[in-house]
């Protein structure tokens, strides 16, 4: 186990990270202080010595400290939460909080509800895969794709012109990510496949998908493009749980779904592989035409 200096000055590092995350949360300042105050607190008190990405797990805790806090106040409403700006710290605090949407996505997260809330923020702004959201919301990996779905389609939805176009411009990117990879998977063209991955990348089947051929997990870009080189042939693009993938069909129904976590690079960092009926039963999947 780390000492406190070092775990200190490592959870500086990552500081304006979560504050943003926890003030996208909750809407204020004040209190996404008080989340990441926490989130240090619970920090000094753990054992990490298993935990492999420290940025990813702090942002799981101050995500669950900061519904805690949200579901804690859900009686009363902010004043006025498009008021309470966070300072600005670095240029990731910088980067996000200026991301054409500021306030106005806010004042529009503060309208879905806290589940739905967390799943989004932690996925679709901070790209936390849906295993690692789940637990923080209380739910399955399949539950949380539709709480965030839901809460795509609602932010998608509303009057808000700037927050509309960002989160549209981000999905066409991934789309764009997707029918690339899949077009370098089925003509098997590895370099191809290796530059659109992240060279982490964790490609992960549930019990399902792994009695049909996939290994339960497979790591590293190297060898998640060798294992989909040439085997992607019989996938297509689909919309699974409101964001773009992929899947495999057999017999007039779909067997396995391809779920995709894209970095801020456009690099894919994770890939799902669900092929349990019942999840699949329960996820809005939308083959492409």
């Amino acid at each position: 186990m780390a000492d406190l200096d070092t775990l200190a000055l490592e959870f500086e590092e990552h500081r304006a990270h979560l504050h943003v995350v926890a003030y996208r949360i909750l809407g204020s300042a004040s209190d996404a202080d008080d989340a990441v105050q926490d989130a240090w607190l619970r920090l000094s008190r753990s054992d990490i010595s298993d935990v492999r990405n420290l940025r990813a797990w702090l942002t799981t805790v101050t995500g669950r400290v900061a519904l805690n806090m949200l579901q804690a106040r859900q009686s009363r409403r902010e004043d006025d939460i498009g008021a309470d700006v966070p300072e600005r710290g670095g240029p990731e605090d910088e980067a996000l909080l200026g991301d054409s949407v500021g306030a106005a996505l806010q004042v529009l997260l503060d309208t879905l509800e806290p589940r739905e809330r967390l799943a989004f923020v932690l996925h679709d702004l901070f790209a936390v895969p849906f295993d690692e959201v789940a637990p923080v919301v209380g739910t399955s990996g399949a539950a949380a794709r539709q709480l965030a779905s839901r809460a795509r389609r609602r932010v998608r939805a509303a009057p808000s012109q700037p927050v509309a176009e960002s989160l549209k411009a981000r999905q066409d990117r991934q789309r764009e990510v997707v029918a690339a990879f899949f077009a370098a998977a089925r003509e098997a063209r590895f370099d191809a496949l290796l530059e659109l991955l992240d060279p982490d990348v964790v490609m992960r089947a549930d019990e399902a998908a792994a009695r049909m051929g996939a290994a339960p997990e497979t790591a590293g870009a190297d060898a998640v493009a060798r294992w989909l080189s040439g085997r992607a042939r019989a996938a297509v693009l689909a919309e699974v749980a409101g964001e773009p993938g992929a899947v495999w069909a057999a017999g007039g129904r779909v067997r396995v779904a391809f779920g995709f976590t894209i970095g801020e690079d456009g690099r894919v960092t994770r890939i799902d592989l669900i092929g349990d009926p019942a999840v699949l039963a329960a996820l809005d999947i939308d083959v492409a035409g």
